[in-house]
């Protein structure tokens, strides 16, 4: 087809579209008729209050709509007057109908009169507005950075790891071929503004029988991604039925396998097999080794106000990102606010034993400098003894905020106090997106403003 056709077929198809708000039943045909009516007598008012010339006939009737006017109140009045009244008039009418035609529309959304209309108008102008944000990692650390963030922008991109080989996803990707999407699934459901039925139906494990163990959100995003053909499309799909706020993008494409080279010199095969291993990591890295990355997460970070690195697992869900090609560079090239958010405990397995500066280290050996500019870190220790007797029988501790070794590897620390001590000891998603926003206005004041204070 010719680049004329494919024009003329699109002006076409919006002209149809444009008719299809006069179809019956829409109940807007009477107030756009109303709108019509008083765009016309608004009109003659203009006409009349400048003097403009008219053509014979509607000189006429202006003349005949005088003579009446005379003889129903016995006065001449100006056509200036005349004209005034029905600019007014017109004007009325056009609001009026304007109003009903709005009101009928958005009457099918929320209950009419519903007071929260304003007030969610406002709120999703404000996040429109808010600042740039990529976020990368993956697990739970994630996840709960972003249900902060969420509250103060929209334009919030998630970029996760898809190298996950156990529980769900991993039983997803061996028998059906698809990526895994575990980490994904919580960074939907984190987002999501769906009613807290579906993010909870999204959350639901079954149990017994041959779906034991298999989240219907895996299960949901694997049968998307099979219809689709491939998980990018999948997502966005998804992404419209939880209503999210921003977006989440894999790294990349490819079904890769995440290998670590332990202490010892052995080589394991597969994220949930290296932590298991139980031994110290050397370094961790893809087979195969030359990744193509997703063109939509490097475009997010060139774009950016402030980059996020972690929480999460630092050799499972944070380093991943960075073995996929393009990806350091382009964290590297961007003139955004780069930060690495330290995990408030160690994790069994990978890093027992780090301080604050032995996380920031890994990352800056696997990156180089330039990766990112400032370490948010913990200062508070956990009071809930009972809590970290839990972690210290699972090999799990406090991680120290050791902050002039983290001045020395020529980054600066943040400290603050970012925990939540509510079943687990995790960051709290309030104070810590409220410390990064603060951090994004000192450092990058022309950024883009949150929506509202946190």
């Amino acid at each position: 087809m010719s680049l004329n056709g494919r024009r003329n077929g699109q002006v076409l198809e919006r002209v149809r579209l444009w008719l299809r708000w006069l179809e019956p039943g829409l109940g807007v045909k009477r107030w756009i008729a109303l709108m019509a009516g008083g765009i016309f007598l608004l009109s003659i008012g203009v006409v009349l209050i400048v003097n403009f010339k008219l053509p014979e006939m509607l000189a006429r009737a202006e003349i005949g709509a005088i003579e009446m006017v005379y003889i129903v109140t016995g006065h001449a009045i100006s056509p200036i007057v005349i004209g005034v009244v029905l600019f007014l008039v017109g004007t009325g009418i056009i609001v009026y109908g304007m109003r009903e035609t709005v009101g009928a529309i958005v009457g099918v959304f929320l209950p009419r009169g519903d007071p929260r209309l304003v007030e969610m108008i406002l709120q999703q102008r404000q996040l429109q507005r808010g600042p740039k944000i990529v976020v990368l990692g993956g697990g739970t650390g994630l996840s709960t950075l972003l249900r902060g963030l969420k509250k103060v922008s929209t334009n919030l991109t998630a970029v996760v790891t898809v190298f996950d080989d156990g529980g769900s996803s991993g039983r997803l990707r061996r028998e059906q071929g698809v990526l895994p999407p575990g980490d994904i699934r919580n960074c939907l459901v984190a987002l999501a503004e769906a009613e807290p039925l579906l993010t909870q139906l999204f959350t639901h494990r079954f149990k017994g029988g041959e779906l034991d163990g298999h989240s219907f959100g895996n299960l949901f995003i694997a049968s998307m991604s099979q219809v689709t053909g491939d998980l990018e499309t999948a997502l966005k799909e998804c992404s419209k039925v939880l209503a999210i706020r921003g977006r989440v993008l894999p790294t990349t494409l490819r079904d890769v396998t995440l290998c670590a080279e332990m202490s010892d010199g052995t080589v394991v095969e597969g994220e949930s097999s290296i932590t298991r291993a139980g031994k110290a990591i050397r370094r961790v890295f893809l087979k195969p080794d030359r990744v193509p990355p997703l063109r939509d997460a490097l475009d997010a970070i060139a774009e950016a106000d402030l980059v996020i690195l972690g929480p999460g697992s630092l050799y499972t869900s944070v380093v991943p990102n960075l073995l996929v090609d393009g990806v350091v560079n382009a964290l590297r090239r961007s003139h955004a606010l780069k930060v690495y958010v330290c995990n408030v405990m160690t994790q069994h397995g990978e890093t027992r034993g780090f301080r604050a500066s032995d996380h920031a280290r890994v990352l800056l050996q696997q990156g180089g400098r330039g990766l990112f500019d400032y370490v948010l870190v913990n200062t508070r220790r956990p009071r809930n003894q009972e809590l970290l007797a839990r972690y210290a029988r699972e090999g799990a501790e406090p991680v120290e905020p050791d902050i002039d070794a983290i001045r020395a590897l020529g980054v600066r620390p943040v400290a603050e106090d970012v925990i939540s001590e509510e079943e687990l000891v995790r960051h709290d998603p309030r104070k810590i997106a409220t410390v990064l926003l603060q951090l994004l206005a000192t450092v990058s004041p022309e950024a883009p403003r949150a929506a509202s204070p946190l």
